[in-house]
């Protein structure tokens, strides 16, 4: 007795012998020269952007730390200044002494 197809079911699709050639369009597309192309430059531009943000994190951080190093007390010094420059203001209305316009140089 001969070998009978199964009635009812599901019938699956014949699988492809690995020496026939991948004929789809997606295969086709996959592997045409501007993909490739497209592919590198997706990869040359998120290896640039990535070195950039890393140098641009560099230099943040440099100018950060320049800012408190050089800045920070200046700013401080000049506060005290102004605060002594007010205390004498003050200090000499109290003892009735003309005021005197503070020098700014």
């Amino acid at each position: 007795m001969a070998a009978q197809p199964r009635r009812g079911g599901i019938s699956l699709p014949e699988r492809r012998s690995a020496s026939k050639p991948d004929s789809s369009i997606i295969a086709r597309i996959t592997s045409s020269p501007i993909v490739s192309r497209g592919k590198q430059a997706a990869c040359d531009a998120a290896f640039v952007s990535k070195k950039l943000l890393r140098s641009t994190g560099k230099a943040a951080w440099i100018a950060g730390t320049t800012f408190l190093i050089l800045v920070v007390p200046l700013i401080i010094e000049m506060d005290r200044e102004q605060q002594f420059t007010e205390l004498e203001l003050q200090q000499a209305s109290l003892l009735g002494a003309p005021p005197t316009a503070p020098a700014h140089p």
